[in-house]
């Protein structure tokens, strides 16, 4: 039995994530979010934490024991990154999903038709500069690059790094079966950055 951690657990994604882990394993959860305390729990399988991420104190309680630290967030993504991977370093848990967005390696092929900017200008820079500190840590991660999100079924493909992201949409419940097989298959995309997209 996993336990895992959700950061971000009220946004779209991360209840996404939720809702798959509750409905098809047996992993303990703990839901991290700054309205946290708004969730209807399963009282047997999860705990909720309010608070910032950048609360070192909170976020440090909220990462220990966990076997596996998942992050859905929005905001100052690079901050967000320094202080996931302070606290993860600080109570020795290694294994990290975390979403960030495609284009950040401007890997969007021009068949795509609207390619995002270069990663160094505008939105996409912040996504970038997360992947690339938590690409230099020591963590095990996995930096997922999900399309734009849709409602749809889970129908899906990964590309590496380096490879063209392969379509613009992906669902949530697609970004969130993919995360539950990252906690199943261990060895799956250990220390990679992967565009999904749906197949």
């Amino acid at each position: 039995m996993k336990k895992v951690l959700i950061i971000g657990a009220t946004g779209s994604i991360g209840n996404a994530v939720r809702q798959m882990f509750l409905q098809t394993t047996d992993a303990q959860l703990t839901l991290f979010s700054r309205r946290a305390d708004r969730l209807k729990l399963d009282d047997a399988r999860e705990q909720a934490v309010s608070g910032n991420v950048t609360d070192d104190a909170v976020l440090s309680s909220a990462i220990k024991g966990q076997d596996f630290v998942f992050v859905a967030l929005s905001g100052d993504m690079k901050s967000f990154a320094e202080h996931i991977i302070k606290a993860m370093d600080k109570e020795q848990v290694k294994r990290l999903a975390f979403i960030t967005t495609m284009g950040i390696y401007q890997e969007i092929p021009s068949w795509l038709g609207d390619s995002p900017e270069p990663y160094s200008n505008g939105i996409l820079k912040p996504f970038r500069e997360a992947a690339d500190l938590i690409e230099n840590s020591d963590l095990n991660y996995t930096i997922i690059r999900p399309g734009w999100y849709t409602n749809g079924p889970v129908n899906y493909q990964i590309t590496q790094k380096g490879e063209p992201f392969g379509g613009h949409d992906v669902s949530r419940n697609s970004i969130a079966e993919y995360v539950v097989k990252l906690t199943q298959q261990t060895d799956l995309d250990n220390n990679a950055s992967v565009g999904i997209n749906e197949a």
